[in-house]
């Protein structure tokens, strides 16, 4: 019954030393590098963490492509983002409101989307890892017909994917 006692404490203090093994060595048991899993968004270096820590999309004023000085705020935490992890690249899509015409809308939702990339290239990211594409009012986030669904759509947001050359 001793030995029995004996081995089982053995087996206990083993699993639980592999467990905290896994937080602090990569493919330990908890599959954790330092505390943090990758991929989530506490991994500094993942696609949620840029998305919900930093902000993906910044907002504009009615028929406006100027950029806002919270605007320069979200992006310069992009720039700095894409400056470190120089294995992604970005598509900056450019949005309206419903009101206007489907022409004038592209055409607002494509000066926004340059404005971006703009910024973008004068924080030092390479043109050739900044795209952009209007949706004009084609894709909306909010469908209604108020000030305030109105200028959750009038956006540009940064679209972040792996470079082909990575």
């Amino acid at each position: 019954m001793t030995n029995i006692l004996i081995k089982l404490s053995t087996m206990v203090v083993l699993a639980v030393g592999l467990t905290a093994c896994g937080d602090r060595f990569p493919g330990g048991a908890g599959g954790n590098i330092g505390g943090i899993q990758p991929g989530s968004v506490n991994d500094p270096t993942s696609l949620a963490y840029f998305q919900q820590t930093i902000g993906d999309r910044v907002l504009f004023a009615v028929d406006q492509s100027t950029l806002s000085p919270e605007a320069t705020d979200v992006l310069n935490g992009q720039a700095n983002w894409l400056l470190q992890n120089t294995q992604y690249v970005v598509t900056i899509e450019g949005h309206a409101d419903e009101q206007g015409t489907r022409e004038y809308n592209l055409a607002l939702g494509a000066r926004r989307a340059s404005a971006v990339q703009n910024y973008m290239v004068s924080r030092g990211i390479a043109d050739n890892r900044v795209k952009t594409l209007s949706w004009g009012k084609e894709r909306p986030i909010e469908i209604c017909s108020t000030e305030d669904c109105w200028s959750k759509n009038r956006r540009a947001v940064t679209v972040v994917s792996a470079s082909l050359g990575s």
